[in-house]
This record gives structure tokens, C-alpha cells and sequence, in this order.
């Protein structure tokens, strides 16, 4: 796919569309969307995940369930907490996630015997398998987004730093 470059910082918005010459400036501290990161962090999510969409459908995933696949493909057999700290979900998200992977053979969840309190979720030999068909999914959103190995790194590193900071706050 074409890499787009970006504009210089100050640069107009080609896409913004021409701007009034006779329009105000917009004072200091304005309430303009297109200046706000969290917009930008929207549209780039929703933009994502809907790439995602068709390459996941061929896999019979949705984007949460994918996130849960791949957490247990790089470790089989975590705990239910285990595997809600690392995507970062709440056991009531969760679970609904689990009980659908395992009503489509993915995943089995088991009790512990020395703690029935605690379920461990293991792949199943379909959802092992299913780790095969989905190495193709993270070059084909690679290739969508465009952008360098340094610059898929320097975003990673950025978005990892935001939520840190945004959760230790």
C-alpha cells in the first residue's frame, strides 16, 4: 500500500477543506475537534477496527475475541484474571467473550481442583489450530496503516506511554 506523508506541522488540513479568510481566528484555548487528541484517537480506533472487521469474519472472530485469542496464543492456560489484565478487561466483559469462544470450540475454561473459585482457559486443539489462518491479519493491518517499522514503533511506544499516564492519574 502507498505510504501517505503527512503534513509539516502549521500546514492546512487538505482534507479540513479551504478555510474562510474572512472567518475569525479561533481564540486560544478553542474547543475545535480537530485539535483534540481524543478525537484523534477515536477515528484512528474506529478506522482500525474497521479494517479488522472482514479479516476477522473470515475467521469467525470479533475484534474482543481476537484480542483473547492472541493473549492465549502467546500463553495457553491463563487464569480468568490473568487473561483480564492483560487485555485490560473487566470480568463481566469477559466472561460473555469466553462463553462465546467456547460455544464456537476455541476455548475451554476448566476449574481449578485445589481452588474452585478459580478457572484456568486453555485452547482447544480448533483454536490452536486457528492461530495458523490468523498470522495473515497483523501484515494485512500493517500493510493498511502504511507506516514504517520506526514509525509503527515510535506509536506503540506513544500509546503505550498515554495510557500509562492516563492510568496512573
Amino acid at each position: 500500500m502507498d505510504q501517505v506523508t503527512q503534513p509539516e506541522p502549521g500546514t492546512p488540513d487538505p482534507e479540513a477543506g479551504t478555510p474562510d479568510p474572512d472567518a475569525p481566528a479561533p481564540a486560544p484555548g478553542a474547543l475545535l475537534l480537530q485539535d483534540q487528541l481524543c478525537f484523534a484517537l477515536y477515528a484512528a480506533s474506529r478506522a482500525v477496527t474497521a479494517r479488522y472487521r472482514p479479516l476477522l469474519d473470515e475467521l469467525g472472530l470479533t475484534y474482543p475475541q481476537y484480542l483473547v485469542m492472541l493473549a492465549l496464543w502467546e500463553r495457553d492456560a491463563l487464569s480468568v484474571g490473568d487473561l483480564g489484565g492483560a487485555l485490560q478487561l473487566e470480568s463481566s466483559t469477559l466472561s460473555p467473550l469466553l462463553k462465546r469462544l467456547e460455544s464456537a470450540g476455541l476455548v475451554r475454561r476448566e476449574r481449578r481442583p485445589d481452588d474452585e473459585r478459580s478457572v484456568t482457559v486453555r485452547l482447544t486443539g480448533s483454536g490452536g489450530a486457528l492461530r495458523e489462518r490468523a498470522r495473515a491479519v497483523p501484515l494485512a493491518i500493517g500493510d493498511a496503516m502504511g507506516l514504517t517499522a520506526e514509525q509503527d514503533a515510535t506509536v506503540k511506544h506513544l500509546l503505550r506511554l498515554l495510557t500509562t499516564n492516563v492510568t496512573a492519574g
